[in-house]
């Protein structure tokens, strides 16, 4: 969620910090602020809203500093205002946070009591405060981190700067963070997303839970535990990533740009999966003692669930349960023999999936990821990763990645059912592929598209309608356009319309009803009775014959031959573009819609 870059070293340090920023951008943030040090004296300076507004009231500063650090801030304790902004800070040590201080509450009383003070509402500067008063006291930042951090509850990652010291210092609990180190330019960083980094670290470090990093402007990074022995629990590697997410190219958004990225996705998906690295990992999976799959998730990845729940009921016959990850670590949860958990986030850092993660590797289940980034925490702690080589997706609004979740699942359960990849598998992914990207394409389907948001965006609700195989993209669907359209928006089984929904029902309710071959009769029929009573009915997916024309006030079209099981993730690319172009009729924020991020960090 919150956006963290601190460096030092030989560089401007304020250039580095404010690119790393702009790079997370993507994540969702209300604030952004940085603290620098110059001649051992440590300024903050911050702003409420875009990271624009930093940087204007920088521009004129001439602030020449080789320590630095920066911080966009995702709101949760305190309002949204320059005072809640991080760095929080005092004339002796600065830091910044991403997480959740669960026992602030508790430790601002006992420090109120002996008679600190606090400036704002923030649990981060609670931190602050204790941080100092243990320092005070040992004079040893590495002790006083150790201690302090020992004494918070909740998943947190902080970054701290101490005065009149050149030296970054991070911790952090089941939250992001990575350091990294470039020798032949004499700098070190740290940051809450390894992207912040590229360009400017030679080599990457990816520290356990509760273990202090400390980085020197020579380019040297040290690990210690919590008591301040050295520590070796952390994990190095290469930078992996480019910058080209960073360009929107052809394209308006990062949301179209990653929508019309998937043909290509798809055949590289097919590659890894079928000849190349992943069928090793295909292979480890068949040999697992499965007879039951828990599938724990959020949002999107939650939906990616349920699509990839009926994959491998239905190919592999074993039984699958979907769980929210809220709910699921919350809850009594029965494992027996030969349960097995999936996991499946893009970001690998969501942290209500990394606390089941947790609770299901204490338990001794075997624990599978679906997950875009290598590297993150839960790649790192689940036994078998699964990664849906989406590349880096931009966009707050899952396009790209639901996509390609769906089809790894899709994968996973022919491999599970057959041992093998079948040749009819190999041909379906392709047709998939080429099928999108014409759709992408084509002149006269874009044009219906258009034609349709253009004649519904200013209608004040959003019903979308599916069963069987569509249920999931019809959740999918009405998610993705209130994310960006900030439009209301439900997904439901059509066969449960008449159990409540139905009296939702007018001439300004829309209703987007998914029709494939599945179910097709039964599913016309829910979106005839929308029709009766009124609403404006959209279908999508299979043709209507002459006789059923007049139940839709518009239809989209498409051409399901060769894609057997594949048809629900085509119509969805339908769903994704279809709330693009709602999106930009309304004006909205489309990449970086309001009050959301994109890697959800607390809960």
């Amino acid at each position: 969620m919150c956006g963290i870059v601190g460096y030092t070293g030989s560089f401007e340090a304020l250039g580095v910090v404010l690119e790393g920023l702009t790079r997370l951008e993507y994540r969702g943030y209300d604030s952004a602020g940085v603290s620098y040090q110059v001649s051992d004296e440590i300024s903050v300076i911050k702003k409420e809203g875009k990271l624009q507004n930093l940087k204007d009231a920088l521009k004129d500063q001439n602030i020449n500093s080789s320590l630095v650090i920066g911080h966009t801030r995702w709101a949760t304790h305190g309002v949204v205002n320059e005072l809640n902004a991080h760095p929080h800070a005092n004339d002796l040590i600065s830091l910044v946070h991403n997480g959740i201080v669960e026992n602030a509450d508790e430790l601002r009383e006992v420090l109120s009591s002996e008679g600190h003070q606090f400036q704002s509402q923030t649990d981060t500067e609670v931190f602050l405060v204790l941080l100092t008063k243990v320092y005070n006291e040992t004079k040893n930042i590495v002790e006083a981190i150790g201690k302090a951090f020992s004494m918070v509850e909740g998943n947190s990652a902080f970054v701290i700067m101490l005065k009149g010291s050149e030296k970054l210092y991070a911790v952090k609990r089941s939250a992001p963070l990575v350091c990294g180190y470039d020798q032949a330019t004499n700098s070190s960083l740290v940051s809450s997303d390894p992207y912040a980094l590229v360009g400017y670290s030679e080599h990457l470090f990816f520290p356990e839970n509760e273990v202090i990093c400390e980085a020197t402007p020579e380019g040297k990074i040290s690990f210690y535990e919590l008591d301040g022995s050295e520590s070796k629990r952390y994990e190095s590697q290469a930078p992996s990533m480019s910058l080209d997410a960073t360009t929107k190219g052809e394209f308006e958004h990062f949301m179209l740009k990653e929508i019309y990225e998937q043909p290509e996705l798809i055949k590289r998906l097919t590659q890894y999966y079928l000849d190349d690295t992943g069928l090793s990992t295909l292979e480890k999976l068949k040999k697992l003692d499965i007879n039951h799959i828990y599938i724990a998730a959020c949002g999107t990845a939650w939906h990616a669930g349920l699509v990839i729940r009926g994959y491998i009921e239905e190919y592999a016959n074993i039984k699958v349960t979907v769980e929210l990850a809220s709910e699921f670590r919350y809850k009594k949860n029965i494992f027996n023999k030969g349960d097995v958990a999936l996991f499946i986030s893009q970001s690998g850092e969501t942290a209500d999936t990394l606390a089941c993660q947790e609770l299901c590797s204490e338990n001794k289940i075997p624990c599978l990821s679906i997950v875009n980034v290598k590297g993150s925490t839960l790649y790192r702690q689940c036994d078998l990763n699964f990664p849906i080589l989406a590349g880096k997706e931009v966009g707050v609004a899952s396009t790209k990645a639901f996509t390609q979740q769906c089809l790894v699942g899709y994968v996973m359960a022919n491999f599970l059912a057959d041992g093998e990849i079948k040749q009819s598998v190999r041909k379906e992914l392709s047709e998939l592929s080429d099928r999108i990207d014409e759709l992408l394409v084509e002149e006269a389907k874009n044009k219906v598209i258009d034609k349709v948001a253009q004649n519904i965006y200013s209608k004040k609700g959003f019903m979308f309608t599916g069963r069987g195989p569509y249920f999931p993209i019809a959740l999918e669907g009405a998610l993705k356009l209130k994310e960006i359209a900030y439009v209301h928006a439900e997904g439901y089984a059509a066969g449960e319309l008449k159990h409540g929904p139905i009296a939702l029902i007018d001439e300004e309710m829309v209703n987007i009803a998914l029709l494939g071959p599945e179910l097709f009769d039964k599913a016309l029929s829910n979106a005839q009775e929308i029709k009766a009573r009124n609403g404006y009915v959209i279908t999508v997916g299979q043709a209507l014959e002459s006789k059923n024309k007049a139940v839709a006030n518009e239809e989209i079209t498409l051409n399901f031959s060769g894609l057997e099981n594949l048809k629900s993730i085509y119509a969805n690319v339908v769903m994704q573009v279809l709330s693009y172009e709602i999106a930009k009729k309304k004006g909205t924020d489309i990449d970086k819609p309001r009050n959301l991020a994109k890697s959800v960090t607390v809960e």
